[in-house]
């Protein structure tokens, strides 16, 4: 075994090699290659599968090399064939964007713009604004705000509302959703408490009258958006249950999932409300994801 490492090819040998095979490659990668390439044929040689020292020769040894560095220099990002059968694939990018909304992006991202700086006034202006009016347009919301991801949103949403006191949930509302984002977790770290009302299957108006108290901060609705409870099955509707909430001074709020802004009923996608249709109901703050509809954000 020692007669093999002594044979193992210098860091310097194999860098100059590289930089030679892949000139326009960085210096850094073709370093990182050599170095992970030598570590691997040590770890061979300790378990016994390197056993022959023509192995360890350059001629051997540079097709791994090559392979190493080529691998480390390619673009982390890079297209797949999605044959999963789920057309909205969140491992895969989740809404592939219309072709319209490509070339959107190629022109903002090909020059400078005015991502923060008012036209108007040739100051800094803010990104939010962008978008803010084409949100109001399309939900009929009277304010709207982007950030990173719903669960985000929902954090921020109790965080701002609720943080120390109690928010009522059916327990048949108790999700994990995307990422392993669980409802009570989110609710925990936003510092609000949950309140759990109900049972799995059926909650009913009496049992947020219940759990009522001084400590109450709102009422909360999550919409099963990738999920059925049936059979036998009841939940308090969510107009009835925005009445409710409001009759006590406390807000609405729903964690609506995908966000679609369009009824796609017509399509086969039945029982999934729209955006617009939920704030019609009464609620005083919906999240959504922006990502999960064909044709893209």
């Amino acid at each position: 075994m020692s007669s093999l490492f002594r044979s193992l090819p210098s860091v310097d040998a194999c860098l100059r090699w590289l930089e030679e095979a892949l000139p326009s490659a960085p210096h850094s990668v073709l370093l990182e290659s050599c170095r992970l390439v030598l570590d691997q044929l040590r770890e061979e040689i300790r378990a016994g599968r390197l056993t022959d020292e023509t192995e360890l020769r350059p001629e051997a040894v540079r097709p791994r090399l090559l392979d190493a560095a080529r691998r480390k220099d390619r673009p982390r990002f890079c297209r797949v064939i999605n044959a999963a059968g789920v057309v909205v694939h969140t491992n895969l990018g989740r809404s592939v964007l219309a072709k319209e909304a490509q070339e959107a992006v190629r022109v903002a991202a090909s020059g400078y713009s005015n991502l923060e700086f008012n036209l108007e006034t040739g100051e800094r202006g803010s990104r939010v604004s962008l978008v803010e009016d084409l949100l109001r347009s399309l939900t009929g919301a009277e304010a709207a705000l982007v950030v990173n991801n719903n669960a985000a949103a929902v954090l921020l949403m109790l965080d701002t509302l609720c943080k120390g006191g109690e928010v009522i949930l059916s327990r048949g509302q108790l999700v994990e959703i995307g990422g392993s984002f669980r409802i009570p977790d989110v609710m925990e770290r936003s510092g609000a408490t949950l309140r759990e009302v109900g049972t799995t299957n059926r909650t009913h108006l009496a049992d947020y009258e219940r759990a009522l108290s001084e400590n109450t901060r709102a009422v909360l609705w999550v919409h099963p958006s990738n999920y059925r409870v049936i059979g036998f099955h009841s939940s308090v509707p969510p107009r009835e249950l925005a009445n409710f909430a409001h009759d006590h001074g406390l807000p609405m709020l729903e964690d609506l999932g995908s966000g679609s802004l369009m009824d796609f009923s017509p399509w086969g996608l039945h029982d999934e409300p729209t955006v617009p249709d939920v704030g019609r109901q009464g609620n005083d703050g919906v999240t959504f994801s922006g990502d999960k509809v064909l044709g893209g954000p």
